[in-house]
């Protein structure tokens, strides 16, 4: 198992120390599709996945999910959170192990999810888990704190939309201060992408690098060279990949990744689980 970048107390520290000031903010890549955010003192954490409940439930299957590198925290230490989104409603983005054990931590977790995955959501955590499930439609911006996330349609594989036309996958944009952070959830390319995220100046485009291969059993997201070039495409500032280096069956090599934004000359950086990035070094 590959060791992470940073782990508990050590990244927990230089998350806890991270520059606050107004004119920056910092990122950390926890893993899978997780991401947290800080700007200021403020904090929203993006589809954490930090348990192992997917290898436990699958590890007597003939579809085991190997973990590949270490977890980067314990998330009953994420007290300080108190905002946290799921695009959709498998487990690895929608993981109750994870948020009970934060909410037990910080009392009061907020979990933006697409309106229609709210009940799904609520069987999983329990009625009376104490987290405020806050659905969100597509075109749709919800202020929580000094954060507005914005919904858009994501396809995994489609499009889909439950009876009242509420898309089931999402991606979310979230603003704060200056800033515009694109976290993909699980996505293809699909014809109203492209259009919705021009409405935005994306300052990070955080994108999917796994790739649509039923035969593996991995479906419904972008390869390295779409992720390059749908950053391109939508003229993110930086583009950062998430989807790999988690489990053995469902992961990919960010080479693809690299190599095409090189060659589309799109600003990237490959992050390690546990490491961070810091929008100081935007030019």
């Amino acid at each position: 198992m590959k060791p992470a970048y940073k782990k508990n107390q050590d990244l927990l520290s230089e998350i806890k120390n991270a520059d606050e000031s107004s004119e920056k903010f910092h990122l950390w890549w926890l893993g899978q599709s997780g991401f947290l955010i800080k700007w200021c003192q403020d904090y929203i954490l993006l589809d954490p996945y930090l348990s192992d409940s997917l290898t436990d439930k699958y590890s007597l299957t003939d579809k085991p999910h190997i973990r590949i590198t270490e977890q980067t925290l314990n998330p009953k230490d994420l007290d300080f959170v108190s905002i946290a989104t799921s695009s959709h409603n498998h487990t690895d983005h929608l993981d109750d192990q994870t948020l009970l054990a934060i909410n037990k931590s910080s009392q009061g977790l907020r979990l933006i999810l697409p309106k229609a995955n709210v009940q799904f959501a609520t069987e999983r955590l329990g009625k009376d888990s104490g987290i405020e499930l806050i659905g969100i439609k597509e075109n749709e911006s919800i202020k929580i704190g000094n954060f507005t996330i914005n919904g858009i349609a994501a396809a995994h594989n489609q499009v889909e939309r439950d009876e009242e036309g509420y898309p089931i996958y999402m991606g979310f944009i979230v603003q704060f201060g200056n800033w515009a952070v694109y976290h993909s959830g699980d996505t293809l390319w699909h014809d109203q992408l492209t259009d919705s995220l021009l409405n935005w100046s994306i300052d990070v485009a955080i994108v999917p690098i796994n790739g649509n291969d039923p035969s593996r059993r991995v479906a419904g997201n972008l390869n390295g060279t779409e992720a390059a070039t749908l950053s391109k495409a939508i003229n993110a500032k930086i583009a950062i990949p998430h989807h790999f280096d988690m489990f053995e069956f469902n992961t990919a090599s960010p080479d693809e990744f690299t190599k095409a934004c090189e060659s589309l000359k799109q600003p990237f950086c490959v992050l390690q689980n546990g490491q961070g990035w810091s929008s100081a070094t935007l030019k």
